[in-house]
């Protein structure tokens, strides 16, 4: 059977979101993360009618508001977020019950098998767009195809608002297509090792062998070159073996500052908390995953007594796990944060001696969630994510 893959990422998903509840913003330039005057504050998201002016994710915001200064600059509201998401989240389940969310604004939907229930992929994927607008008012890109990773591709060619197929047996020609720039995964530094290299399309690193190009870029960046220009499927997306509750997102640009890695890293917390909270399992085990800008992919795992009590506990501890293992100064491509090992909740745990606040944080977040259940239109939330002052 002809295996079926939606990649279906939300557009501009934090600012679409301050759009949708700020209808005095549509059409405006509306970039969330710091504020103009908040010291080391970096972008989350930009609008599209931003990123016109040149402003991306994981940029200082004082290069933002000297590219946009008559940008919307909003401090980002995570609960709210998530609220929306997991509205988005529930749409998808109406057409698989295969959905793996990798982060608060992206999933695929394994849709293999269900043309007999939904008819032709493409039709199906105009209905699971107009129900989340209709269901959220926002609006997502689809991408279809035979891989998780063609799938991912193809959904960034149309943006925003877009649906891309990419047909059966026509997967390798459909790489061979494609601009190098708009190969997921080669960030600028292996765009311009590329160039310097002599090699300008996919066709041309089609042309040289596996070896040829390991011994230009090394093990895993040389297979991931040679597989990927033929179409071929990477396990980019292989979800962990054990029962986790996972999240993690690629880049459009590499992170190297410390204050756009904390932001990554909180987000991803956020994500996999509240899915934690929502799904009542509990975990303390915790693992990170980081893939450098030559694609070499290193992870790190750490288990203690205690569960993860609340977003800010978990945060604390991705931090100090991920910069034991990270090799300051490189350029990271992807980040994932996983809750290993979870447990349903209910089951009772001996709990710390010492509390420090922890329980009191986590039931303010069980809280938030439940009124959100109650009442997907609730605002109620906690303090901002981010103030990035000293």
């Amino acid at each position: 059977m002809q295996r079926v893959f939606f990649h279906v990422d939300l557009d501009a998903f934090f600012a679409s979101v301050e759009q949708l509840d700020h209808p005095e913003w549509r059409g405006l330039p509306v970039i969330v993360g710091g504020k103009p005057g908040d010291r080391r504050a970096v972008v989350s998201t930009a609008s599209y009618e931003a990123r016109k002016f040149g402003v991306h994710s994981a940029m200082p915001t004082f290069q933002a508001v000297r590219l946009c200064p008559h940008g919307i600059f909003v401090h980002p509201d995570m609960e709210r977020y998530h609220q929306k998401s997991q509205e988005v989240m529930a749409v998808f389940g109406h057409y698989s019950p295969d959905v793996q969310q990798m982060s608060v604004d992206e999933a695929f939907i394994d849709m293999t098998g269900t043309e007999r229930l939904f008819g032709e992929p493409a039709d199906t994927a105009r209905r699971l767009k107009a129900e989340v607008y209709q269901t959220t008012g926002l609006t997502v890109s689809v991408g279809i195809a035979s891989t998780k990773y063609l799938a991912k591709i193809a959904s960034g060619l149309q943006k925003p608002d877009g649906l891309y197929i990419v047909p059966a047996g026509n997967e390798e020609d459909f790489m061979l297509r494609l601009p190098l720039e708009k190969v997921w995964g080669i960030g600028k530094k292996t765009l311009t090792r590329l160039y310097d290299a002599g090699l300008r399309t996919t066709r041309e690193i089609h042309n040289h062998s596996l070896s040829f190009l390991q011994g230009s870029f090394g093990q895993a960046g040389g297979a991931f070159l040679y597989n990927t220009v033929r179409g071929k499927d990477n396990d980019t997306f292989t979800p962990a073996k054990n029962h986790s509750v996972s999240s993690e997102n690629t880049y459009p640009y590499d992170l190297t500052d410390r204050d756009a890695i904390d932001t990554a890293l909180l987000e991803l917390c956020y994500t996999v908390m509240f899915r934690l909270l929502r799904e009542k399992l509990r975990s303390s085990s915790l693992g990170i995953k980081i893939r450098y800008d030559d694609f070499t992919t290193v992870s790190i795992q750490e288990t203690t007594d205690r569960d993860f009590s609340s977003v800010d506990d978990l945060f604390e501890r991705a931090k100090k796990l991920f910069y034991k293992k990270y090799e300051s100064g490189r350029g990271i491509r992807l980040l994932g944060v996983a809750a290993q090992n979870v447990a349903d909740s209910s089951v009772p745990r001996q709990t710390d001696l010492f509390d420090f606040g922890e329980s009191k944080k986590r039931k303010v977040e069980e809280a938030i969630l439940r009124q959100q259940e109650k009442d997907p239109a609730s605002r109620i939330t906690k303090a901002r994510m981010l103030e990035n002052s000293d």
